[in-house]
């Protein structure tokens, strides 16, 4: 074989073997928003206890951690919900402070129709109150669940915080309010979940969207927290669960 016939194979392989590399550079993977595979999550029928607490137009069916003996309705129509000490739902990423204890009271609706879930919650922030939070859930089981927090930082300021647990949670802290009550949202058009707060329950600051990954039936809920302080206590108004649609996710309105 002549020299020159060699070094056109010889070129001919390398080019080959270029393109090969090239192709298998960026080959195509399916995955999803978690590598723990939403959709595996699938919603857990006997959570808690049965129960039948009415508040605005929810009826709870559903009683995680004995909630159902720490709320009362007071002479003012506001939910008054308790938590003693080490109280929380956590699922820590390193396991180190994982909890999942926080009561919580739950009602089953369809995932299918849209809904807006909002309450106007007032939590009692103490000085020694460390993420005590008033809370709205989205639960399906205790490793797939949002949920929404009016919550004391390690600081000491009272911020809307947002958790969203896929097998571990993560865990994402927002604005400063400097009142002491908000208006919280969660809504769902079926696609795309969304949360927002408001101040004054007309204009809403969206924190937080992502695709509606959850099953067709799922639970709705309300719960107070308190992992470090000895008790805690916050109040829910206007609690209400429609089915009305927004012309806006982005503004909320």
């Amino acid at each position: 074989m002549n020299r020159n016939l060699m070094k056109e194979r010889f070129v001919s392989l390398f080019a080959a073997i270029f393109c090969i590399a090239c192709t298998n550079k960026n080959p195509q993977i399916n995955v999803t928003e978690n590598t723990e595979t939403e959709n595996n999550y699938t919603l857990n029928l006997n959570v808690g206890n049965p129960c039948n607490i009415e508040f605005g137009n929810v009826k709870f069916t559903r009683s995680v951690n004995g909630a159902e003996n720490l709320i009362k309705i007071d002479e003012n129509n506001r939910l008054y919900f308790k938590a003693t000490e080490k109280m929380d739902f956590f699922c820590d990423p390193d396991n180190k402070i994982s909890n999942n204890t926080a009561p919580i009271l739950l009602t089953e609706i369809d995932n299918t129709l849209p809904f807006n879930f909002t309450a106007k919650v007032s939590p009692e922030f103490t000085p020694n109150g460390m993420y005590n939070a008033a809370v709205l859930y989205i639960y399906t089981n205790d490793k797939f669940w949002q949920k929404f927090c009016f919550e004391q930082d390690e600081r000491g300021k009272h911020r809307i915080v947002t958790v969203r647990t896929i097998g571990t949670s993560d865990d994402n802290n927002h604005d400063i309010i400097e009142q002491d009550e908000v208006y919280l949202r969660i809504f769902s058009d079926t696609k795309t979940i969304a949360f927002y707060y408001s101040l004054n329950c007309k204009e809403w600051q969206m924190v937080r969207l992502y695709k509606n990954y959850y099953p067709e039936k799922i639970y709705l809920g309300i719960s107070n927290q308190c992992p470090v302080d000895k008790v805690s206590y916050s109040y829910f108004e206007t609690l209400s669960i429609t089915t009305d649609n927004l012309t806006d996710i982005r503004l909320g309105n």
